[in-house]
């Protein structure tokens, strides 16, 4: 027990006083809340059962020994209610005392001094971090991201369309439409080696492409007006 309470001992505090505090804590203390420190009263005529403040990462404890010492009283305090916590350093002794926001006030005299003044550092100390947390920056592993390949999209222009009625009609139209041209274009086949120059034969060929990407003609007739024309080229 003395190894527990060692770090306690080094401003003069009753040991006894500590080992009974700390064995009747062991009992009380929260998940993952730690001591920081530990004052004792110690008044001027003998004081069999003082009284003692207790700090933690958590909150603030008053423990009043009673019935001779065969119990103790515990009144704790998060520091989330704290509003503020004060000292007052008199000729015997000094008096630690804090206020809740729900405007009580706690006061404990006749702590030695060097014992008041550790208690108030870490009081302001727990304050200062319940005000202002400390942020730990989060490291996170560099990810990889792949950027897929940007792909135009095609642009498709909208045409207003009319209902489709009669589809022989409709196809009657398109062939009405591309004989025509058919017949004009296939007119001068005799004449592509002794009349057209070699851009001319290459415009012909791209009006060709035009009329099978219309579906004005079919591929074989396309193939066979492809293949006279470069015969000339």
């Amino acid at each position: 027990m003395i190894d527990n309470i060692k770090k306690f001992l080094n401003e003069e505090q009753d040991p006894k006083a500590i080992e009974k505090i700390t064995s009747k804590l062991n009992d009380l203390l929260m998940k993952n809340e730690e001591i920081g420190y530990i004052a004792v009263q110690k008044k001027p005529a003998i004081t069999v059962f003082p009284d003692s403040i207790v700090v933690t990462n958590k909150r603030i404890i008053i423990c009043q020994p009673k019935n001779m010492g065969l119990s103790m009283n515990f009144t704790d305090f998060t520091w989330g209610e704290i509003e503020g916590t004060f000292m007052k350093e008199n000729i015997l002794g000094s008096e630690f005392s804090f206020s809740t926001k729900t405007q009580i006030q706690v006061s404990i005299d006749y702590i030695p001094k060097i014992q008041a003044r550790k208690i108030s550092t870490y009081a302001k100390e727990q304050l200062d971090l319940l005000k202002n947390p400390a942020v730990n920056p989060v490291v996170s592993e560099e990810v990889k991201v792949e950027i897929p390949e940007y792909v135009p999209e095609e642009i498709v222009e909208e045409v207003e369309t009319e209902e489709v009625v009669n589809f022989a009609k409709i196809m009657s139209a398109v062939s009405n439409y591309a004989e025509p041209i058919i017949q004009n274009m296939a007119a001068p086949a005799e004449k592509l080696a002794s009349e057209l120059t070699q851009d001319e034969l290459f415009a012909k060929l791209q009006n060709y492409k035009k009329l099978l990407d219309n579906g004005l003609i079919l591929q074989g007739e396309y193939d066979a007006f492809k293949k006279e024309i470069l015969s000339y080229m």
